[in-house]
């Protein structure tokens, strides 16, 4: 009860802050409405008004609820209406993409550890990488692939790979790096072999380095996999969803997609939290 208390009154303030703002931002259109049709609004019947708007400007929390319940509960899942269809397509990219950049990060911090030229070359261009916008990149990354008759799902991976292996790569390298001289000096005096000390050593120590990268990249992951719908004028997937909002003025569908977006993120990060917990306790680390 102590720990879920905390979050319920979190809860309850970000909804009490969200109904507030919503009948804020929609006031506007509920007065010149109301004065072209030459009433006079009551606070009561205003607030009525803005939380019932077709075309809000910020939905109230009831309106994105009733369109998730009715695109993921009313709808086929195989319908271009169903947000379980639109999250399906964007998870295939998402986990993609996941695996590539994990192998990728991994691989280089391996590499950055081991071998000093790398250190000293590979990892600037790494971090310098991150500096490039991810919208300016990403239709370079679609052109180019169409351009070589590469499309559909792999041109979106590439790109969530591209946001997801770096914080792979600097996790992995201070968990190789973890170790102390002691533990080092001692598999020496063992006479262990350097890939002794990388499985039986430096590979297990870096294990909680490894997982929680691992959550920070598949978040980045997703927010790749959105971003690589949207050049692309997709029909499918949860930026196809918030495009299409976009284009036609509806801000209930793009809250809905954002939402979904956001609890298919935490079912990820969640789910990479209990293979944690299990590897970790298996290892004896917990």
């Amino acid at each position: 009860m102590r720990t879920i208390l905390p979050v319920l009154t979190v809860l309850a303030g970000i909804f009490v802050i969200w109904y507030a703002a919503a009948v804020w931002l929609n006031a506007a259109w509920a007065y010149d409405r109301a004065g072209r049709a030459g009433v006079t609004l009551s606070f009561s019947e205003l607030v009525a008004d803005t939380w019932a708007q077709e075309k809000p400007k910020l939905p109230a929390p009831h309106q994105v609820a009733a369109e998730i319940w009715e695109t993921t509960v009313e709808k086929k899942i195989t319908s271009k209406r169903s947000l379980v269809f639109h999250s399906w397509v964007t998870l295939s990219a998402t986990l993609l993409g996941f695996a590539l950049g994990t192998a990728l990060g991994v691989g280089l911090a391996v590499g950055i550890v081991y071998n000093r030229v790398m250190d000293m070359s590979v990892m600037p261009w790494v971090i310098a990488s991150q500096t490039i916008p991810i919208l300016a990149i990403a239709p370079m990354i679609i052109v180019v692939l169409n351009a070589v008759g590469i499309s559909g799902l792999l041109p979106k991976a590439i790109i969530s790979m591209y946001l997801s292996f770096f914080p792979v790569v600097v996790g992995m390298v201070k968990g190789l790096r973890s170790p102390d001289q002691m533990q080092l000096d001692q598999m020496r005096t063992w006479n262990a072999s350097p890939s002794q000390m990388f499985w039986r050593l430096r590979l297990p120590s870096s294990m909680p380095y490894l997982f929680t990268s691992m959550k920070i990249a598949m978040a980045a992951s997703l927010v790749g996999a959105i971003v690589g719908e949207l050049p692309t004028g997709a029909v499918a997937g949860l930026g196809a969803r918030l495009l299409a909002g976009s284009y036609y003025g509806q801000t209930i569908q793009i809250w809905s997609a954002l939402l979904m977006a956001a609890a298919l993120a935490a079912t990820l990060v969640a789910l990479i939290g209990l293979l944690q917990r299990v590897t970790l306790k298996r290892m004896g680390m917990a």
